[in-house]
Parts: structure tokens; C-alpha cells; sequence
């Protein structure tokens, strides 16, 4: 889940949620939804922001959900 990803890289980097959201111009309310799960999917804009200020690629969210989908697709 692309909360679970943010929240992990965010903590890695010793930054808090007040940080993050002075950094990506994102409320910290609304930060905190997206990490709890409460908000699954953020607008595109929303997400670049957050990954360009943590210097995440794209891929790290899109990956994971292509991994879970491809055993998911292949499972029989």
C-alpha cells in the first residue's frame, strides 16, 4: 500500500510529518490519511510531490502493486 511505502521511507530518513508537509506543500492531515490508509489513492500530483521530496522513483509505488497483481493474475 503506497501509505505503508511513504511512511517507511519517510521514518528512514528521519523526517516527521510536519516536515513532509512543509517540504510538499500537503497538510499534514491529509498526510496522515494517506499513511494510515484512510486516503488509498492520492491524485498523481499529490503523490510526485511526496516522492520528488522523499527522492523516490515512481516505480517503488508501482512495483509492489504490479507484483501483487501479476501473482494475483497468474495464481490458479
Amino acid at each position: 500500500m503506497i501509505g505503508d511505502i511513504i511512511r517507511q521511507k519517510r521514518k528512514e530518513r528521519g523526517i516527521s510529518l510536519s516536515e513532509l508537509s512543509r517540504m510538499t506543500g500537503v497538510s499534514k492531515s491529509y498526510l496522515s490519511y494517506i499513511e494510515r490508509g484512510m486516503k488509498k489513492n492520492p491524485s498523481i500530483e499529490v503523490t510526485k510531490r511526496i516522492l520528488k521530496t522523499l527522492n523516490l522513483p515512481i516505480t517503488v509505488i508501482t512495483s509492489k502493486e504490479e507484483t501483487r497483481d501479476s501473482r494475483e493474475e497468474y495464481h490458479y
